[in-house]
């Protein structure tokens, strides 16, 4: 199956006069895992925000698990993404009020269908966590209580809940140090082989695209 297929995708601010991204092709096929890099300005936050649908490209084609997305309503986009998407912010973007376990199974609040396919939910976030590297003990804490390390673990359970078929990910090791960042990636890549997702996976740094099978260079879009 064709998790991503798009064809002439360009995207433009509204009030700029030339595009901020510009994509001939890309399909990636389920379970594969693509690194995109490029520098400050070259249009890889907004491609993921696109892919996600947050944003609307200006023009093209987009399918997302053979959905265009660009044809459903800004609620119909939510719902998708919310049953279909785990997602792994640069910040980690975890709630500072709910404990551990609540971040974690977050996502099974608002989509049925993750949180059917994580039954027992409780039992499952628990397991991945402790598959990541995380006491049980842990799942009673509040987030603040963690360290940096610990939220990113977190935050990566938090996207793999109920076997979303899409992981991306935005510059989620730009904090961590060489170790860290080799441990996090080869626990994010067995995570999401055992649950048959695939990896879209964003940074600046080219380094990292020795760990990926597949890698796209974005350019920035020159004005014409």
């Amino acid at each position: 199956m064709k998790v991503i297929a798009l064809h002439q995708l360009q995207f433009r601010w509204p009030q700029q006069s030339h595009d901020t991204l510009r994509l001939d092709e890309l399909v990636i096929e389920q379970g594969e895992h693509l690194f995109i890099r490029g520098a400050s300005g070259s249009g890889k936050t907004t491609l993921l925000n696109i892919l996600a649908g947050i944003l609307t490209p200006s023009s093209g084609q987009l399918h997302v698990l053979e959905q265009n997305i660009t044809q459903l309503s800004n609620a119909a986009r939510d719902r998708f993404r919310a049953d279909h998407m785990g997602i792994i912010f640069q910040q980690f973007n975890l709630l500072p009020y709910l404990s551990v376990l609540d971040n974690v199974t977050l996502p099974c609040e608002f989509s049925r269908l993750r949180r059917e396919q994580a039954m027992p939910v409780v039992a499952t976030a628990q397991t991945l966590l402790e598959q990541l590297g995380l006491a049980k003990a842990i799942t009673t804490r509040v987030i603040t209580d963690l360290s940096v390390g610990q939220q990113q673990r977190v935050a990566v359970a938090r996207a793999l809940m109920g076997k979303p078929e899409l992981i991306i990910a935005d510059e989620p090791t730009s904090a961590l140090d060489s170790d860290a960042r080799d441990n996090f990636l080869q626990l994010l890549f067995t995570q999401a082989e055992a649950q048959g997702s695939t990896i879209i996976f964003v940074s600046h740094d080219p380094q990292l695209s020795r760990y990926f099978p597949r890698s796209l260079d974005l350019q920035r879009v020159n004005p014409a």
